[in-house]
């Protein structure tokens, strides 16, 4: 087998954008799509440019014997739960970020990766961001010394127009359009507590200390939204957790909040007991660096980039800084058998869980939370939950 047999559910925007990828990346042939919005189903098929398969309903995709693995772009509440279904099913799944919004969806996602055997692929790019790969080998050659606080954000500002959607049509519509557009009903966007976004955040960072979250409390602004109160959402929630290492992190997510960076904005630092990096601040702004031991007086700009220095010549353009080759180029390996994914089901729901767990703080008052550690152990068998264990 040289090529993935692979169906693309969720056709909306981000969907169309892996339909691109899975064109481009070579080992992916798309042999159905799924939408429960039928209006969809067309502008994907002309996409594609051949006629697979276009499906309503899930269960007639995962019952479909020409796919073999499913890209799952539907950002819904059930997102995790449908990924679980499809493993169950013997496909192979790539998930859209975030990997599921409840605890209970992230222990089925594990569960079914290891009963039926198949890879589980969570499609967070940024953790393949060149200047992500230097910090990784500056903290494990020791460079930074013993890390002690990192902080993350990702502070981001779609307007008003992804917050509500037509559900006949699809079409987004803005607050501004929701007087002539009724039945506009609001997206997963608007519903999903911001903090659930954090993987982008938690993903590299977790990369670059090699180390999990064990703990998990964090606070929130109120709702609806002071920038635009025609969304439910708060503007800013912030997470403070602790890592299996002992290292502090200080995260940070919003959407509906103006800043100056369009569309959103990454921004990270690592401090250690040797030394410290940071992302640049501003499109202007360059990344930094010191170290005690450099004869440095301050932070010196350093000439680190999203795009690799290394990356092969399909990343280029594929999106994210480059970033999104790499999400399908790791999965098609994987279920190939070139190489083992080395961001697994664990080390994904490593990055899922502490977000979820920071909306549960926040709606329990900021109460401080541990983190499970899926993998399997002494008091879980590969398969079962933990109370299953005789």
């Amino acid at each position: 087998m040289d090529e993935i047999r692979i169906g693309l559910v969720g056709l909306g925007g981000r969907g169309l954008s892996w339909l691109r990828l899975l064109h481009a990346v070579p080992g992916f042939r798309v042999t159905a799509l799924c939408d429960p919005i039928a209006a969809l189903h067309e502008p994907a098929l002309v996409a594609l440019k051949e006629r697979v398969p276009a499906y309503t309903r899930y269960e007639d995709v995962l019952a479909d014997p020409q796919v073999e693995a499913v890209a799952l772009c539907v950002r819904c509440k059930e997102q995790g739960a449908l990924a679980a279904q499809a493993l169950d099913a013997g496909k192979h799944v790539n998930s859209e970020v975030p990997a599921a919004h409840t605890l209970e969806d992230c222990w089925r996602i594990a569960l079914a990766a290891e009963r039926s055997g198949k890879v589980y692929s969570l499609g967070e790019q940024t953790r393949y961001w060149g200047f992500v790969e230097a910090w990784q080998q500056l903290v494990a050659e020791g460079k930074l010394g013993r890390v002690t606080f990192v902080e993350g954000q990702y502070i981001g500002y779609y307007g008003t127009r992804q917050f509500f959607q037509d559900p006949t049509s699809g079409a987004f519509a803005s607050v501004e359009d929701l007087p002539a557009r009724p039945g506009a009903k609001p997206t997963w966007l608007h519903t999903m507590p911001p903090i659930h976004y954090l993987p982008h955040e938690l993903s590299p960072l977790l990369k670059v200390l090699d180390d999990r979250v064990v703990e998990v409390t964090a606070m929130s602004t109120g709702a609806p939204s002071y920038a635009h109160p025609e969304i439910g959402q708060p503007d800013i929630q912030v997470a403070l957790m602790k890592t299996e290492k002992d290292a502090l992190l200080r995260l940070a997510t919003g959407f509906t909040q103006p800043v100056p960076h369009a569309r959103g904005h990454h921004w990270y630092q690592v401090l250690g007991t040797k030394g410290c990096v940071e992302w640049k601040r501003a499109g202007r702004g360059r990344p930094l660096l010191w170290t005690v031991d450099s004869q440095m007086h301050d932070l010196a700009e350093v000439d680190w980039h999203y795009e690799r220095t290394d990356a092969p010549h399909g990343a280029t353009g594929s999106g994210h800084g480059d970033a999104d080759y790499y999400v399908h180029a790791a999965f098609r390996d994987a279920v190939l058998g070139v190489r083992p994914l080395e961001f697994d089901v664990y080390r994904a729901l490593d990055t899922a869980v502490p977000a979820i767990l920071a909306a549960d703080s926040i709606a329990q008052g900021t109460q401080l939370l541990k983190a499970p550690d899926f993998r399997p152990n002494a008091q879980r068998a590969v398969g079962q939950l933990p109370n299953e264990v005789a």
